[in-house]
């Protein structure tokens, strides 16, 4: 059809338009561009089958088949068969017969019905006539009547309602077949509605295509207004790897230097106060000493008892612990080291690496004025490209060729309904001829069933056969007649059942399973099949180029996951879209006005020489000359030999112990004057000494190795000014290329965008295995599936017809009024009884049963001469002797 050329002509006005892949280095990671969806055909097809309540049927047929048919799909056979035009079928008829063999036996066994029944039902019905094969209205007495006339009535009953079954399933094959028309039409309009779909839609998928180069554009444009943001801050986040952290260093010596200062203000302030203080607390401690001692001396402490006098001894001997512990007053000054550091700060360190920063971090503004010109080029060039797309898609006659496609659609689809009639007609005389059957084998049902009904019915266990009544006896007609129809139709049954037999069940096995399981596709793909030079058919008709793996299955696959119709049949044999779709066709000016792109950073000052010059006087400071040894061991001391709290504590205690008096009053005195020493100067000079300890241990991490660290920092800053100086060209360079790579990577992500859309989006040959589904369908599941479960009940009908012609014979001669019937006289269970005197021709006018010896032998035995006459009568009824006179004789009780 026209389709695929349809799609060729539209997928070249695309591909043409779009194109290539750029060399160079491999891309930087560029944003992801989303092109939307491709706006896709909704198609309505749904091609599958579900058959419903009669799939049950369904599968007994294929189950039968299987029984008849267990053999695997013949592939090599069929291969073999297909290469050789079907010549092999004269040398491989072996394979075939062993293949067809269940068929081949069930069609003779089907064509010896039809041969002998219609000669046996001949042959019956002269013997019949001529009063054999049962046609003798004389029915023998046996004592089991009654059971034999139940069993046959039973199993004619079971085998009638197994024909009504079969009857039933060829009934509702037929109707199934007729009703699924209607779906037929269905499927057809909407596969040809999908097509309509397909074609239509065609050329607004390309359209889309063709739109989203705008995206791509807008991308770029974006980029190259962020230039100084993507470009510029990528070189400075791969300087600064460089740059920041030596910035950073002589930032944090800067935070030094003034903490310095700060340290040594306090050392210094401190250092007087503790001096200070600790004079002013000697002092102090001095006059509680000497005023405790004087104390002492008073004639308490002296005359009272020992208790006493030992509690002031040793309150004097503790007076000599009332005495300051650390003596700053030796240790040397910091002021020369503060002035020096003073002089250093006069130049503010800070202040310049801060604008070493504003200037580092400037990069990105200075990437964008120096590439202007460079993006204001690039914006031309893309306005280029996009007219080129355009040009390109308007060379190809894309709508003139979608109306003839849709023109060549909408004849087949006329073409199509115009058959709708013819098909109707003949589904109606295809109906017409089933019912016709079912109705044979209906009406042998319907004599079945009421010869049943009324021989069941209209039986009388107590009339004898001469004397049944008319109601049991039409039974048995019906069911004679039930045979005779059996012997007309049955044959014919037979022949329609063994011809759509061979025909449906062999489709159902060599095309229908086979293309379930994908066999069929297997020796359809098979290399030589069609043509011996041609490897595959498909590609050699198509592109004239057999050896493209272009195979059924394939395109069967790739169409039904909906897959682009280019992938499916490898349109790219015919059009090479990778060719067509090269980046470089459009990006090669791109590229090259993007390589134009320079950057110079060489403005940029990290650290002035001043700033520089400033680290190198703070390292001649002389902070690393302080003694910090000698005050880490005063400010390790206390401030006093003893806590003053716990001396005035004792001081209380060893007071309670003495005489109430001015003695022991005097001593608790003195005891909260310490007390008040201690809050009010020796707290103060505690929090001095905290406040000189932790600038000493500040000034001391600072002073070790402070020339090797301002020396790092300094070298840290030369080779970061050394890398934006002379060095930088490098890493511009190498971020450039990134950049445009990015920028390139945009149209290969529509470029490959486009690929996909085409490969798996554009123009989707769903529509294409949907007709093959719905041939499979309207094949398999529609007709041949009904044909065969037609043939499968009506076989089963006739087949059950032969036992229900013996049981119908069988069974009449029970409900059939007789002309004659047997004497049952037997002696041994018969009681005496007395004989009529009227002649026995009238009553018993015929016995056709043959002699029993018993009987007969009874002549010999009778030893009484009255009995021989009466027992010669009886014997010579039963043996089929002919009285020949007229005997008279008087009655005798027998």
């Amino acid at each position: 059809m026209c389709t695929p050329a349809l799609v060729l002509v539209l997928l070249l006005g695309c591909c043409s338009s779009c194109s290539g892949s750029a060399p160079g280095a491999a891309p930087a990671a560029a944003a992801s561009l989303d092109f939307g969806s491709v706006p896709g055909g909704v198609y309505e097809t749904v091609a599958y089958y579900e058959p419903g309540p009669i799939g049950l049927l369904f599968n007994m047929m294929r189950a039968f088949l299987h029984v008849v048919q267990p053999n695997p799909f013949p592939q090599d056979l069929v291969i073999q068969v297909a290469k050789d035009k079907f010549g092999a079928i004269k040398s491989e008829y072996q394979k075939v017969i062993y293949y067809e063999l269940g068929f081949v036996v069930c069609a003779i066994m089907g064509i010896l019905f039809i041969v002998l029944v219609p000669l046996v039902g001949l042959l019956f019905c002269m013997c019949r006539c001529c009063d054999n094969c049962g046609g003798e209205m004389h029915q023998r007495q046996r004592k089991n009547a009654d059971c034999q006339r139940g069993l046959l009535t039973t199993l004619l009953l079971t085998t009638t309602f197994i024909i009504t079954a079969g009857v039933l399933c060829a009934y509702a094959a037929n109707q199934n077949l007729s009703s699924q028309l209607k779906t037929m039409r269905r499927l057809v309009n909407s596969n040809l509605k999908d097509l309509y779909t397909f074609a239509n839609n065609t050329p607004v998928q390309i359209d889309h295509l063709i739109s989203q180069y705008g995206t791509a554009k807008n991308q770029v444009l974006c980029d190259l207004d962020n230039v100084g943001q993507l470009l510029g801050g990528r070189i400075h986040e791969e300087l600064g790897k460089v740059v920041l952290p030596a910035l950073d260093e002589a930032k944090n010596m800067a935070g030094v230097i003034q903490d310095t200062k700060q340290a040594l203000e306090d050392v210094t302030v401190t250092l007087g106060i503790l001096q200070e203080g600790t004079a002013q607390l000697q002092s102090n401690l001095n006059k509680v000493r000497l005023n405790i001692s004087n104390t002492l001396d008073d004639p308490v402490c002296t005359r009272s008892p020992e208790p006493v006098t030992r509690v002031c001894i040793n309150i004097h001997n503790s007076l000599s612990q009332l005495e300051i512990d650390a003596n700053y007053s030796s240790l040397p000054g910091v002021s020369e080291q503060l002035d020096k550091v003073n002089d250093v700060l006069k130049t503010n360190l800070s202040r310049k690496i801060h604008k070493g920063y504003l200037a580092f971090n400037d990069t990105p503004t200075m990437v964008t004025n120096q590439t202007k010109n460079i993006a204001e080029g690039v914006r031309g060039l893309l306005d280029g490209v996009g007219n080129n797309i355009t040009r390109f898609s308007k060379l190809f006659p894309v709508q003139t060729t979608v109306n003839n496609v849709t023109n060549y659609i909408r004849h087949t689809h006329s073409q199509i309904e115009d058959l709708y009639p013819e098909i109707d007609k003949m589904d109606f005389y295809r109906w017409i001829g089933c019912i016709t059957l079912c109705c044979m084998v209906a009406l042998i049902l319907a004599f079945n069933f009421l010869g049943l009904l009324c021989g069941i019915l209209g039986f009388d266990r107590h009339a004898s056969p001469t004397t049944r009544g008319c109601v049991s006896n039409t039974g048995g007609n019906l069911l004679m007649a039930g045979v005779g129809f059996s012997f007309m139709f049955s044959w014919v049954l037979m022949g329609v059942v063994t011809l759509t037999f061979v025909v449906g069940g062999n489709v159902e096995k060599l095309v229908c399973e086979p293309f379930h399981s994908r066999e069929l596709f297997k020796v359809l793909d098979t290399p030589n099949l069609v043509n011996p030079s041609w490897k595959h058919f498909i590609p050699g008709y198509l592109y004239n180029d057999p050896e493209v793996e272009l195979t059924v299955e394939n395109i069967y696959s790739n169409c039904k996951e909906n897959h682009g119709i280019y992938s499916a049949l490898h349109l790219d044999k015919v059009f090479n879209i990778s060719a067509l779709l090269n980046t470089s066709l459009y990006t090669k000016d791109v590229s090259k006005k993007l390589d134009d792109m320079k950057v110079d950073l060489k403005t940029i000052i990290l650290l002035s020489e001043e700033g520089k010059q400033n680290l190198s006087s703070f390292n001649e400071t002389g902070i690393t000359n302080i003694d910090f040894a000698a005050y880490i061991e005063e400010l390790s001391k206390g401030v006093t030999r003893v806590d003053l709290l716990s001396f005035a504590n004792d001081l209380d205690v060893q007071a309670d112990q003495l005489p109430k008096g001015s003695v022991q009053t005097s001593v608790k005195s003195h005891a909260n004057t310490l007390r008040q020493i201690y809050s009010k100067q020796v707290i103060p000079l505690q929090q001095a000494m905290n406040t000189m300890n932790q600038s000493i241990r500040f000034l001391e991490r600072t002073a070790t190795d402070l020339s090797l660290k301002i020396s790092e920092i300094l070298e840290a800053v030369n080779k970061a000014q050394y890398l934006i100086s002379h060095n930088a060209t490098f890493t511009i360079n190498q971020e450039s290329e990134k950049y445009k790579q990015t920028i390139i990577g945009y149209f290969k992500q529509y470029i490959e965008w486009i690929k996909t859309s085409l490969m798996m989006d554009v123009a989707t040959c769903k529509p294409l295995s949907n007709i093959v589904d719905t041939a499979e369908i309207l094949a398999c599941g529609f007709f041949f599936d009904s044909m065969n479960t037609f043939w499968f009940g009506l076989g089963c009908s006739a087949l059950f017809l032969l036992p229900s012609i013996i049981l119908s014979v069988r069974l009449a001669k029970f409900y059939r009024r007789m002309d004659t019937e047997d004497v049952y006289d037997d002696i041994d269970t018969i009681p005496m009884k007395t004989l009529p005197a009227y002649d026995t021709m009238t009553r018993f006018p015929r016995a056709s049963a043959p002699p029993r010896h018993g009987d007969c032998f009874l002549l010999s035995l009778s030893s009484h001469s009255h009995l021989i006459f009466t027992q010669f009568i009886i014997t010579s009824l039963k043996c089929g002797w002919k009285l020949t006179e007229t005997l008279d004789y008087p009655t005798h009780e027998v």
